[in-house]
């Protein structure tokens, strides 16, 4: 089994090699097999990357941007019509089961290369009258963006964060996780397929060091990071030197609030997925689960139920719903959370082991009741098939202690009294939120959190304020009125 791309990196619509970087091993979490090396961008590499980009961008920032969009829309069509190519090569990366890769991953990065295809021509500016004269605007881009991507969801990130980048006339030098390098390597050859002039979607492997280094650089105007938030605060403080432009979407410890009335397996499936969907590696699930006690021990009993049908296995059988964690550390990492939870006295409902299969990284789906906020499983982000279930009896004490975090991602509600759904929504600090559903992030809906979670939004509309500014023309029609 292997997925060797032709080198490391990807610059000026060429791979790239220079075996002088420090070698990364790409294993396939499935069986810890390793299937790729690769080297980290030495900084003779990081120089000619973002020297490329700079080039490239300044001829893509004055075509118009119906031309700009004809290229993305083409991309988007390439991904689809490779879709099967490209889920199993995103399950080698990640681990994640085939049925997942087919319909999430990839296809998401489409849709959002094709949404901000579709929005490019139609961002304008505005005229503002003033007698005589006039002011008016021009949204323009940015320049050379970084984008740093994160192991969980890396083939989509790299769409999400070049979709509208490229879209409004900007380069990007992007850096995926050293943990999942390939499929930001496959969307450069897509792009250059695509009609993409050379340099304007360069790839760089490597670790903090290259990203510090990319950041750093005095010809990029813009950082965009996903990934945590000690990683988030570095990144934030050095971008800040230069007074870059920043768009952060880091950790949650997010919460879910099933009220009694709430459909029970509709609450229950939402749960499932709010905390198992891609093995629980999902920035934004909803891992502290707010029950009302009247409908707790019926929601346990369902969940219970229905975790224990998943089917774990290999990520690459049709069949399989659940495949390893992404790394032996993130392995290690969730267990350690596992017992710890159990030695603070929270309840083991189901799940807690690595399942039937020795091969891979594997942790069954787990659940806890009986957690108390003041748990680690509570406070910590976990990452992994863990989900902790809180009690809760009134809506003022469960808001209370829903915003009880330093996270600020995503939060959701099920109950079938849509007054109180918004109600509540309205009081949660959060920047993501659903009602009677949980974890649908359609690219046409902003994305994105506050507190610790981050700053800016990916996707909709919104995505272009953070890939341009305002420039405000003064048009003097008159003779100038000076008093000297």
């Amino acid at each position: 089994m292997k997925a060797q791309p032709k080198a490391s990196h990807f610059i000026g619509g060429a791979y790239v090699e220079d075996m002088a970087g420090a070698e990364i091993q790409v294993i396939y979490p499935g069986t810890g097999e390793v299937i790729a090396l690769l080297h980290e961008a030495t900084p003779a590499l990081v120089e000619q990357a973002v020297a490329s980009a700079a080039r490239a961008q300044k001829e893509w920032r004055r075509m118009r941007p119906v031309e700009r969009a004809r290229v993305l829309t083409r991309a988007a069509a390439i991904i689809r019509e490779r879709g099967e190519e490209l889920a199993q090569l995103e399950t080698l990366d990640t681990g994640k089961p085939i049925q997942e890769t087919r319909v999430a991953d990839w296809p998401s990065g489409a849709d959002a290369l094709e949404y901000f295809a579709g929005l490019a021509p139609t961002v304008t500016g505005e005229t503002i009258p003033l007698g005589q004269d006039m002011v008016y605007t021009i949204r323009e881009p940015l320049g050379v963006c970084v984008g740093i991507g994160a192991w969980n969801y890396p083939s989509q990130i790299a769409c999400w964060k070049s979709a509208p980048a490229l879209a409004m006339g900007n380069a990007m030098v992007f850096k995926p996780s050293e943990v999942t390098p390939l499929g930001a390597l496959r969307l450069a050859e897509i792009f250059i397929e695509a009609g993409l002039p050379a340099g304007l979607f360069n790839v760089l492997q490597g670790r903090g060091a290259v990203g510090a280094s990319l950041i750093s650089d005095s010809r990029v105007a813009k950082v965009s990071l996903t990934g945590s938030v000690p990683t988030g605060q570095k990144v934030y403080a050095k971008a800040a030197e230069g007074l870059r432009h920043v768009t952060m979407e880091l950790g949650g410890k997010s919460p879910l609030i099933i009220f009694d009335d709430a459909s029970l397996e509709d609450a229950v499936g939402a749960a499932m997925l709010a905390n198992f969907y891609s093995a629980g590696q999902v920035c934004s699930n909803g891992t502290r689960v707010f029950v009302q006690k009247g409908l707790k021990d019926r929601f346990l009993a369902r969940l219970a139920e229905r975790s224990r049908l998943i089917r774990m296995g290999d990520p690459q059988e049709d069949d399989t719903q659940m495949g390893p964690l992404v790394s032996q550390a993130q392995l290690e990492k969730v267990t350690g959370f596992i017992a710890r939870a159990k030695s603070e006295g929270a309840q083991l409902v189901t799940g807690g082991g690595r399942g039937a299969s020795n091969d891979g990284w594997f942790v069954e789906p787990t659940v806890f009741a009986d957690v108390t906020d003041q748990m680690e499983i509570a406070r910590e982000e976990v990452f992994g098939p863990v989900m902790a279930v809180l009690d809760f009896e009134t809506e003022d004490e469960v808001i209370t202690r829903a915003n009880a975090t330093e996270f600020g991602l995503a939060a959701g509600v099920f109950t079938k009294d849509i007054a109180r759904a918004h109600r509540v929504i309205a009081e949660l600090e959060a920047g993501t939120c659903w009602i009677n559903a949980y974890n649908l992030t359609p690219v046409e809906a902003p994305f994105g959190g506050s507190k610790l979670s981050g700053v800016g939004r990916e996707n909709g509309h919104a995505a272009v304020e953070h890939y341009s500014q305002v420039k405000s023309v003064y048009l003097g029609l008159g003779p100038v009125d000076a008093p000297y």
